[in-house]
């Protein structure tokens, strides 16, 4: 499956580009959505979400409310970094718990691609502190730092795991991690909407994915 990243402050349009991919993961951070807004664009959106809001832009209290309150009103996942506060994480996947909503928990790297043993000691974590997801996007510096990420796939065979690089060498995992297990893989909704490094735009992810499965799968 594949998920768009949407940035989109109008919240009407927001809802409307939830609908061009299989699933939408919703910037509330990048969009500086009120929590009127992300009530309406949680209940409204036309696609299973993705909550997200990242600690760079607003204030722990108010990241922990607008997340809340996405998880009520109808995501049917949320993002929490693993390295919020233990508090945090544990206030998120109690919230989540009670409404029947998935919690991802992610790590991301935008410096370089660690260890295959630090890799693992992320994605145990994540898993240990509540995940169904675990989520690592470190960033490629050559091709076998993507190499090396989706290797996790078939170390991780029967966890959920979203691995992927970012950086123009490690675009390729972001097609090549959905035919090796991965739940679904981020893209954005155009190339001038981009929320990674070396995102794919949906069109680009649906023509790759298409042509891999018609000729090889």
């Amino acid at each position: 499956m594949i998920c768009v990243s949407i940035v989109e402050p109008n919240v009407a349009q927001c809802i409307e580009k939830t609908a061009c991919a299989d699933m939408a993961e919703i910037r509330i951070d990048l969009s500086k959505f009120s929590e009127t807004d992300v009530q309406t664009v949680f209940s409204q959106a036309k696609t299973p979400t993705i909550a997200t809001c990242r600690p760079e832009i607003v204030s722990d209290t108010t990241r922990v409310q607008l997340l809340k309150t996405a998880i009520i009103h109808g995501a049917a996942y949320v993002d929490i970094e693993i390295e919020s506060s233990q508090e945090i994480k544990q206030e998120i996947v109690d919230c989540a718990k009670h409404h029947h909503c998935k919690v991802i928990i992610s790590y991301h790297n935008y410096n370089n691609t660690p260890s295959n043993k630090e890799l693992q000691n992320n994605i145990n974590q994540c898993f240990a502190e509540g995940a169904h997801i675990a989520k690592l996007a470190t960033t490629a510096t050559s091709l076998s730092d993507s190499a090396r990420i989706l290797a996790l796939y078939a170390q991780y065979k029967n966890h959920n795991i979203v691995a992927l690089a970012m950086g123009e060498k490690g675009a390729i995992t972001r097609v090549a991690n959905i035919f090796l297990g991965s739940p679904f893989t981020f893209a954005a909704f155009d190339s001038n909407s981009a929320t990674a490094p070396g995102q794919l735009t949906v069109e680009e992810c649906k023509k790759l994915t298409s042509l891999i499965t018609e000729r090889y799968v």
